[in-house]
């Protein structure tokens, strides 16, 4: 580094809970020193991360805090300002609502920003929901893809479904999927019928939560399984077979 010139600030990526129940008894006491250093941070929506912040760190001065909003309602050349502090010397956090920064949440844009300015980006523990729900699964835990969202128009998403039915099945890789809450429910229904009744289906709910609720059947087991995923926060996973 040349004299005269400030080392880059750091980019910590901060792990959220993935519901309600206390950030240390699935956060490391890392995150909270992290938390307490910093003044900066990138967030999802600023209500919840100053209310996260103040479960973690509830001695820290909120006053002191900048934000700086990563949503989709703001607009790419919003953001191009968003590490500039970190470009002057200034270490700042990255986190969303809840789960991993960057692994189906917004972060991964300015992320790779902060690589191209050579911006050190620092990962912390934390859960992630897809992985929770792989490691339970009992699935392939070497060969696996994670989908994101299948389309809301029916025909098409009949049509995701078998073709990841086929990769699982053809490739043994398990193929991971979410939905928004309120249609879990209806999905579950949906791929009971379209999947073939020995290929199996894992669901995995509230994950670290107290109401966590995960299982592994048959697409025929299932039919017989009584779930109720009205509204909570699912992750799917289409596997082959026993």
């Amino acid at each position: 580094m040349k004299e005269g010139i400030k080392k880059p600030g750091i980019l910590y990526l901060i792990p959220t809970p993935l519901g309600e129940n206390p950030p240390l008894e699935v956060l490391p006491l890392t995150v909270k020193k992290i938390i307490e250093d910093q003044n900066h941070f990138i967030i999802e929506n600023e209500k919840a991360a100053r209310r996260f912040i103040k479960k973690i760190a509830p001695n820290k001065n909120q006053d002191q805090l900048i934000m700086y909003p990563l949503n989709k309602f703001i607009t790419p050349e919003e953001t191009e300002s968003y590490l500039d502090q970190c470009k002057a010397g200034i270490s700042m956090g990255l986190f969303s609502d809840a789960g991993c920064p960057g692994i189906a949440d917004p972060g991964s844009e300015i992320i790779a920003k902060a690589h191209r300015l050579g911006i050190q980006v620092k990962p912390l523990v934390g859960p992630s929901s897809l992985i929770l729900a792989m490691m339970s699964s009992g699935m392939n835990g070497q060969n696996f893809a994670f989908n994101g969202y299948l389309p809301i128009e029916q025909k098409k998403r009949r049509q995701a479904i078998i073709k990841f039915e086929k990769k699982a099945i053809k490739d043994n890789q398990a193929q991971l999927f979410i939905e928004t809450p309120y249609r879990s429910d209806s999905l579950i229904k949906e791929l009971l019928k379209v999947l073939l009744s020995n290929t199996l289906l894992c669901v995995g709910c509230d994950l670290s939560l107290q109401n966590e609720y995960i299982k592994t059947f048959t697409v025929s087991q299932w039919k017989n399984e009584k779930a109720d995923l009205n509204k909570r926060p699912c992750i799917f996973i289409i596997g082959g077979s026993f």
